[in-house]
């Protein structure tokens, strides 16, 4: 069997490995889940492997399988790519995989899920959200947005937002410990700890002084934090935006005020260089102005 020839056989499979079923590769490739499994069983014939496990329950790859899934999917994905950046008439489409940190997902998912893929219905979008850094290439995103300072320099980085960041606390808790009016009272409070691959971040003011939280509770997201501090465990270091409701409904309240925090910058990031496929572009143009509206709010 020519593989080159059967590009439309090996999408079959190569969707239907990434969405899990017959039919969910139909309605990403807009065909019927007979004609994909007919296109997979006779891949199976030509190649003379078991591809799939089925059940009426589940689909689940073979190891030989994944082996062919391993070769062929980065083969097509750049085919796609290579068609996706000479597009001129503003349209994408595809498989989109994008990881954000949890609280910027959280502020953006209603317009991405509605308005960005209304305008866009070739599209299928794979949203992660989490405030780890994923490895782009390893691990197959298109784009990851991040905050802060990129570590990879082999890949393209650009500026979206410069993100106000911000002390915050419940009433209750400053009720109990009373409202701090310098950096020495703050480290009397009960603070929450920000983990970044597993070490307690410190926070430091654009002043320079620098306090390492030494809370019992540690978090790893930014949305467990917010849940924390809204709970009054401790005082929690966040971005503006993410709480602004919650300190418009006085459900939190800024601490320390006249001290300010640096802002950090609102980043993506993607390994295609100049070639940028439409769909990181429309998305990366959608993010920047969807981030513009919420940091005037």
């Amino acid at each position: 069997m020519n593989l080159l020839n059967n590009t439309n056989t090996l999408l079959a499979f190569v969707r239907s490995v990434e969405t899990g079923s017959f039919s969910a590769a139909a309605r990403a490739l807009g065909l019927t889940p007979s004609s994909v499994s007919k296109a997979i069983t006779r891949l199976e014939a030509e190649l003379r492997s078991k591809l799939f496990r089925r059940s009426t329950r589940y689909l689940e790859s073979t190891e030989e399988g994944l082996a062919l899934f391993e070769r062929v999917a980065p083969l097509l994905r750049g085919l796609e790519d290579a068609t996706d950046s000479m597009r001129t008439d503003g349209d994408a489409r595809g498989l989109l995989r994008v990881s954000m940190p949890g609280e910027i997902g959280r502020l953006l998912l209603e317009p991405l899920t509605t308005r960005f893929l209304e305008a866009h219905p070739g599209l299928q979008l794979d949203l992660s959200l989490s405030d780890r850094h994923v490895d782009v290439i390893r691990e197959g995103y298109d784009v990851a947005f991040r905050i802060g300072h990129p570590a990879d320099s082999d890949l393209t980085a650009r500026p979206i937002a410069t993100l106000e960041m911000i002390l915050v606390a419940s009433p209750a808790l400053l009720s109990r410990h009373g409202a701090p009016a310098a950096v020495e009272e703050l480290r009397a409070l009960p603070m929450l700890r920000y983990l970044f691959d597993g070490r307690t971040a410190a926070i430091t003011f654009a002043d320079g002084t620098s306090v390492q939280p030494n809370g019992r509770v540690g978090l790893d997201t930014g949305a467990a934090l917010r849940a924390s501090a809204l709970a009054g465990v401790g005082v929690a270091h966040l971005i503006r935006c993410s709480v602004q409701d919650d300190l418009d409904r006085g459900t939190l309240v800024q601490v320390l005020p006249s001290q300010r925090l640096p802002g950090l910058p609102l980043q993506s990031i993607h390994a295609f260089g100049r070639m940028l496929p439409a769909r990181v572009r429309l998305l990366t143009e959608f993010v920047a102005a969807e981030m513009r509206g919420l940091l005037k709010t």
